[in-house]
């Protein structure tokens, strides 16, 4: 049985409104390059984060990714990104 492959998708809105949430100045705006760079961004950090996990879970013979594999892979991944 082939595995479905997903694609990893953030919504515009919701990437353009987590940035926006940081800004300390009411003047500060946010570019549509600037959304969408930190859109594939995402997309590339979660695409890693879940090959990773899997790789983990791999090497410990398990046929399932649980929680604790993301949470082993995640200092290195933060470290690499």
């Amino acid at each position: 049985m082939a595995e479905k492959e997903e694609e990893v998708c953030f919504k515009k809105e919701t990437v353009s409104k987590l940035l926006c949430s940081s800004f300390k100045e009411d003047k500060t705006r946010l570019g549509s390059d600037a959304t969408l760079l930190m859109r594939e961004m995402l997309k590339v950090f979660v695409q890693e984060a879940a090959l990773r996990s899997l790789k983990q879970a791999e090497s410990e013979d398990c046929n399932r990714i649980e929680i604790e594999h993301f949470e082993k892979i995640l200092p290195q991944l933060l470290l690499d990104f």
